[in-house]
């Protein structure tokens, strides 16, 4: 019997294991591999080979490893920016440096490349400025590194640094001369730029555009395109960014035939086609040019449109007046930015159309866009002509909270909002807390205080202005013009040409307004003669202030030869020569020429009417000022106050005193008091009483302190034979202290206005001028 035999059996297999789901990676992890293991590998490769870098070909393996390593560890770290491997990366950064400068390969240029890029992708400019340092001691800078820390400098806003650095680098490429013409363009440094410009041997198509957007952005439109014309020259070809500062440069150069030679030039190059950003810019283009139909068009054929084309679009409906269009383009776009309704905002507020601005502002709130800089300073702008100053605080107060109340922008709405509301404290509160002021927060104060009629202190902010440009010099000079100190205003007109600054349009107007309030035809001759010399003479402000400032001071003539020649006319225009001739006399004509405003295309306003209903009182034309005064209703204008003293007078001068009351009292709105004042007077003449006294009693319930109503009564009395009543009312006047207003008279010596006033010495030399007086009357006596 055979014995059994033990044959051994194999274990139990153990039950397989679970099998794991694999994690779903990451797009960072497939792009790059984990850096740990890699840099794991390369220290047991160190520990465990031969002797570092025997030879040449050894020691360049190693440094290139080293470099790729830290590329990788650079890249990896930009792929996780938002997730917090992004700060585990950093260690090994820093190992690899670390290892580096252990094995001597740190002042390889590859190395040391890396090693700032690294540094600063991890914003570690400690490092990465040691790393520098340590590669120019070493002699391992290259072009590149250079480059890369001018790059830095510049980013982080150290202007002063890199233009040390570049002063420093012992050689220069196109690169560097890009980067740091850049920076100085985006500083307003123009001629320190043009500067380096000039002395840079090569020229790229980065470098050549870097100066055109400059120079745009300076508002150096022609020297724009003079760099353009230099790059052409040099054969250098341009790219899609060089084309749309090219366009900008023209169009804003006012050379819209040049744009469109630059439009086919880019056609040809085949970049209209397939770049979004020249054809949304094109848009704009037209929409300068007034071309709304081309722009339309522009758009339609656009096979992509970003949010930037459908503002364009929205842009060029609102500028064209049909702000109902661009409300509906800003609703039927499939996006919205908060420089989409910003754009809105803004062509609402400037259209006069305050109201709608804010009604916008509180939509885009509930559409969930943040407002920008641009929508805060139009909105604030509205509120201020609103005078909605609760509004405005509430804006301001969401400025604070955004951080933006101190830009200069906002800041400069935010005076205007506060001084037209009466609140000059305020204002300059906002102004002092200002870090960095410029021209524009200055004046905007100093025509606050302006408009509040505080000249002495606005005169005070404008001595102390660091720096003034014309529009300084015109806001202080308006601001006089607008408080009837006319001496002042011609006074600081001349200290502006003294200083060197070419006065522009609105200042001609200001200044030729005050010759015409002085009856100066001399000044306003010299005057007239600047803008002449200055080539302005037929711009439309200009021509109507020459025109108003000849006929006031009665010559007409002048007045009438500046008037046709002027190439374009508009509804002031037409007021101030029709208010001209009917000042002077001539209503008939002045009704004529009403007739030929009519027949063109130009609508009369509220003022044309006044000037026309002002020609037949003046003339006696009672009939023709009644149909006039049914006419304004027809086109649609409410007559105000001074339409109803104008009738009224036409009528009490026609001796129709009850119509003229009965006028008065059906006037819808509070009638004013020269209204009265005017039948009062009418009365006086003709002997009426019983009016005359209700007509007085009016005028003091009106105005308690005019003198008008008590000296109009006196005379009225006094030409009724009642000396006894007219006695009376003069006594009156002087037991309530009521004085009647002196007048005022100029004189001009030596090109300086005097300016003397009956009812006090405020001449600083009234001694002296009365002294001479008094002997020239004792000469005149002998």
């Amino acid at each position: 019997m055979r014995a059994a035999v033990r044959v051994k059996r194999p274990p139990p297999r153990p039950p397989p294991p679970a099998v794991a789901q694999p994690v779903a990676k990451t797009e960072s992890e497939k792009m790059h591999p984990p850096l740990a293991p890699l840099l794991k590998y390369f220290k047991l490769r160190l520990a465990n080979g031969p002797p570092l870098a025997p030879n040449a070909k050894a020691f360049k393996s190693y440094a290139e490893t080293c470099a790729s390593l830290l590329r990788l560890c650079r890249v990896a770290a930009i792929g996780n920016a938002s997730s917090s491997s992004f700060s585990n990366n950093l260690p090994l950064a820093l190992s690899l440096h670390a290892h580096a400068v252990r094995a001597g390969v740190a002042a390889d240029r590859a190395v040391a490349s890396h090693l700032l890029t690294t540094y600063a992708t991890f914003a570690r400019s400690a490092e990465r400025d040691r790393a520098f340092r340590d590669c120019v001691a070493a002699d391992a800078a290259s072009s590149f590194t250079f480059d890369f820390m001018l790059s830095e400098h510049v980013k982080a806003g150290d202007i002063a640094s890199a233009r040390r650095m570049f002063d420093g680098m012992p050689e220069r490429s196109v690169v560097s001369y890009t980067t740091i013409v850049d920076a100085l363009m985006k500083r307003g440094c123009v001629a320190d730029a043009v500067e380096l410009y000039e002395q840079c041997p090569l020229g790229s198509v980065a470098f050549f555009t870097a100066m055109i957007s400059g120079f745009v952005r300076n508002e150096l439109h022609h020297s724009a395109l003079g760099v353009f014309h230099d790059m052409l020259g040099c054969g250098v070809r341009p790219n899609d960014i060089t084309f749309v500062c090219v366009i900008k440069a023209c169009a804003g150069a006012g050379d819209f035939s040049a744009a469109m030679s630059i439009v086919g030039l880019a056609v040809k190059s085949n970049f209209f086609e397939k770049n979004i950003e020249v054809q949304n810019y094109l848009i704009t283009l037209y929409r300068r040019m007034g071309d709304a139909a081309a722009a339309f068009k522009v758009f339609d054929e656009m096979e992509a449109k970003d949010v930037v084309s459908w503002t364009a679009l929205l842009d060029v409906y609102a500028d064209a007046g049909d702000l109902d269009g661009a409300r509906r383009v800003l609703h039927a776009m499939p996006e919205r930015n908060e420089a989409s309704w910003a754009t809105l905002i803004a062509r609402c507020e400037q259209k006069g159309d305050a109201a709608e601005a804010v009604r916008l502002y509180g939509e885009m709130l509930a559409d969930g866009c943040r407002p920008n800089i641009s929508c805060f300073s139009s909105v604030l702008s509205a509120s201020a002509s609103l005078q909605d100053l609760r509004g405005g605080a509430r804006i301001h107060a969401r400025t604070l909270k955004m951080g933006c109340s101190t830009n200069v922008f906002v800041s400069s709405s935010l005076i205007d909002l506060y001084c037209k509301s009466n609140k000059c404290r305020d204002a300059q509160i906002v102004f002092d807390t200002i870090p960095q002021k410029n021209i524009v927060c200055w004046n905007s104060l100093i025509s606050g205080y302006s408009y509040n009629g505080k000249m002495v202190e606005a005169e005070d902010l404008f001595k102390k202005m660091p720096a003034r440009n014309s529009a300084s010099w015109n806001t202080i000079i308006s601001g006089y013009v607008q408080n009837r100190q006319f001496v002042d205003a011609l006074k600081s007109f001349n200290a502006m040409l003294a200083s060197g600054q070419i006065p522009g349009k609105i200042t001609f107007s200001s200044v030729i307004l005050a010759c015409a309030n002085l009856c100066s035809v001399e000044m306003g001759k010299m005057v007239h003669a600047k803008t002449i010399k200055l080539g302005i003479e037929e711009s439309v402000f200009v021509g109507t202030a020459l025109s108003d400032m000849y006929a006031k001071s009665g010559d007409l003539e002048s007045s009438k030869k500046v008037f046709n020649q002027m190439p374009e006319r508009n509804d002031v225009t037409w007021t101030a020569m029709i208010q001209g001739l009917a000042e002077n006399g001539f209503a008939e004509e002045s009704i004529l020429l009403f007739e030929d405003m009519m027949a063109t295309e130009i609508p009369p306003n509220e003022h044309t009417f006044l000037a026309v209903l002002f020609a037949c009182s003046h003339g006696g034309l009672v009939e023709q000022a009644i149909h006039y005064f049914e006419l304004m209703q027809a086109w649609g204008l409410s007559p105000k106050a001074k339409h109803y003293t104008c009738m009224v007078d036409v009528l009490a001068r026609a001796g129709r005193l009850t119509e003229a009351e009965d006028l008065l009292m059906k006037t819808p709105s509070r009638s004013e008091a020269n209204s009265w004042a005017a039948l009062l007077s009418a009365c006086s003449t003709f002997r009426n009483e019983e009016i005359g006294e209700r007509a007085a009693k009016k005028l003091r319930e009106l105005e308690k302190d005019n003198t008008a109503g008590y000296v109009l009564l006196s005379n009225m009395y006094a030409s009724c034979g009642r000396w006894k009543d007219a006695a009376e009312m003069r006594l009156l006047m002087k037991g309530i202290t009521l004085k009647k207003e002196g007048g005022c008279s100029w004189v001009q010596v030596r090109g300086e206005y005097h300016a003397f006033f009956s009812w006090e010495a405020r001449h600083p030399l009234s001694l002296e001028i009365d002294e001479i007086l008094d002997v020239l009357t004792w000469e005149l006596s002998i």
